[in-house]
């Protein structure tokens, strides 16, 4: 068997072969799951990509958000551009294991956690993705509700009364954004891939439109970029405040950030990904940020207040064609943003734990479906929210990319068996203890726990009021003290008991 440590030569196929079939374990393996055969994606195809995952609503008000913690608009801008900076090496690190073996997220994970193991990630990642669907759904289908109410207004009786917090109007436009992105998900990767080619730079254009509109409208003389929106920070006082913006911009993306080989696996080469990556990353989000940054500022003069939500930028215009545009292309973005890190990688996620009885299009399906049961419009709906959420999610996320980083780049050194990735034979390299291997789940437990705690018990005691001192800043590092303790715990049970073997 053939160890992969650079680009394949010849590129593994899309669905079995009968060679394939006769040599993989089907409880490991489907159509899906199997290496893919043509690596078509290219740089353009990794830009359309990330341009629908950054140009979201979500993303516009986490932005927005960084307002609330105190910060002028160059030190939101400055953080915006640095956390961006992280998230594009680390999406370089773990693109390159899945677009060299041509496997997804979940598989990959199998030379690291065990072939059994790597369900224990492929879960956490699956059930993540479950949260931000609802709430990428719920943000885009405020922009739906605008445009009922401005168009239907009988409809305004829908939504005078709530059921679990939102209202009938709510769920019917909840609804319709949930069947418009299940009926993109269902037509398949090649569908997925044409919609996000053209959804992320139409979004731009209305962007654009919607910041030179609010410019002229306020005249570029009576904008000012002094946006702080908490208590004014000097200098010494908002170095801290600014890295924990930094930090959850990473905690952000963290989510399509680990899972990104679900997308690397299709590049033409690593070479091709990591240019898409660099111009979906730092170019692609430092024009988006001047855009927000530009467009948060004009509101104040515009309509005597700051305004970081896109919709309610889009909503005060209070122009039918306006309200029309902005919302469908709000529509249409979310749609983008859902589908790319919130439907695909669930569908590979809960593919893996049973390819047999879970196919891609269920995966996806069971994500969608939880989305609902989460009500996320009920906990994310002001600052102190989205960056606790932030917080929990990336100390959830952060163990993860760490293990599988030290995995692939330090204990394995970037040697990688296929075949052996979708075997159950005892003598398989990825079998170790009955699938598992024990390091990785011990390393998850010693980082995950207290990734974790970092968020919850600061929180809690002054909710408690068990202390005054207020630590709950250390929750906005959550993702990084995740990942380095599953790094370095990770590489140390393996010096100590080493499970991951390269050569036999």
């Amino acid at each position: 068997m053939a160890e992969n440590t650079a680009a394949p030569s010849v590129a593994p196929p899309t669905t079995p072969t009968e060679a394939t079939d006769s040599r993989y374990d089907p409880s490991l393996t489907n159509d899906d799951l199997a290496p893919v055969e043509k690596q078509s994606w290219n740089s353009y195809n990794i830009l359309a990509f990330w341009m629908s995952d950054v140009h979201s609503i979500g993303g516009y008000v986490t932005a927005g958000s960084l307002f609330a913690l105190g910060l002028a608009s160059w030190q939101v801008l400055f953080a915006l551009i640095v956390g961006i900076l992280i998230v594009n090496v680390f999406c370089n690190l773990v693109a390159k294991p899945s677009q060299v073996t041509g496997v997804p997220y979940p598989v990959i994970n199998r030379a690291v956690f065990g072939v059994a193991g790597a369900n224990i990630p492929a879960v956490i990642r699956g059930l993540i993705a479950i949260a931000w669907y609802g709430v990428q759904t719920y943000l885009a289908s405020q922009s739906l509700l605008i445009i009922f109410l401005k168009f239907w207004p009988s409809s305004g009786s829908l939504n005078d009364s709530t059921f679990l917090g939102l209202s009938p109007l709510g769920y019917l436009c909840y609804a319709i954004l949930w069947v418009a992105q299940a009926a993109v998900f269902w037509r398949g990767m090649e569908s997925i891939r044409r919609f996000i080619d053209w959804a992320g730079p139409a979004v731009y254009i209305v962007m654009i439109v919607l910041a030179v509109y609010l410019v002229s409208k306020a005249g570029w003389s009576n904008i000012g970029f002094n946006l702080s929106e908490g208590e004014s920070l000097g200098f010494g006082a908002s170095i801290p405040v600014m890295l924990s913006a930094i930090a959850l911009v990473v905690s952000y993306f963290s989510g399509p950030m680990l899972n990104f080989g679900d997308f690397a696996r299709y590049g033409k080469s690593f070479d091709a990904v990591k240019k898409g990556n660099f111009l979906g990353l730092p170019v692609n989000f430092l024009f988006f940020s001047l855009l927000t940054v530009i467009t948060a500022s004009a509101t104040v003069p515009v309509f005597g207040e700051l305004i970081t939500d896109p919709i309610h930028t889009v909503e005060r215009i209070d122009t039918a064609f306006a309200i029309l545009l902005g919302g469908l292309t709000f529509v249409i973005a979310t749609i983008g943003i859902n589908i790319v890190a919130n439907f695909i990688s669930p569908a590979f996620d809960f593919s893996n734990v049973s390819p047999q009885r879970i196919s891609w299009r269920a995966g996806g399906m069971i994500a969608a479906v939880g989305s609902v049961l989460l009500t996320p419009w009920n906990w994310y709906s002001d600052p102190e929210a989205i960056h606790y959420t932030l917080g929990l999610l990336g100390a959830l996320i952060g163990p993860l990319f760490g293990i599988l980083i030290a995995g692939y780049y330090v204990i394995s050194r970037q040697h990688v068996v296929v075949d052996d990735l979708f075997t159950r034979s005892t003598t398989g390299r990825y079998w170790f203890r009955k699938g598992y291997n024990p390091n990785a789940v011990w390393a998850t437990a010693l980082s995950g726990i207290p990734a974790v705690a970092s968020v919850l018990i600061p929180k809690m005691l002054i909710d408690l009021e068990l202390t005054t001192m207020d630590l709950t800043e250390i929750s906005d590092y959550s993702w990084f003290i995740g990942c380095g303790l599953g790094f370095l715990a990770f590489v140390a049970l393996e010096r100590r008991s080493p499970r991951i073997v390269i050569d036999r």
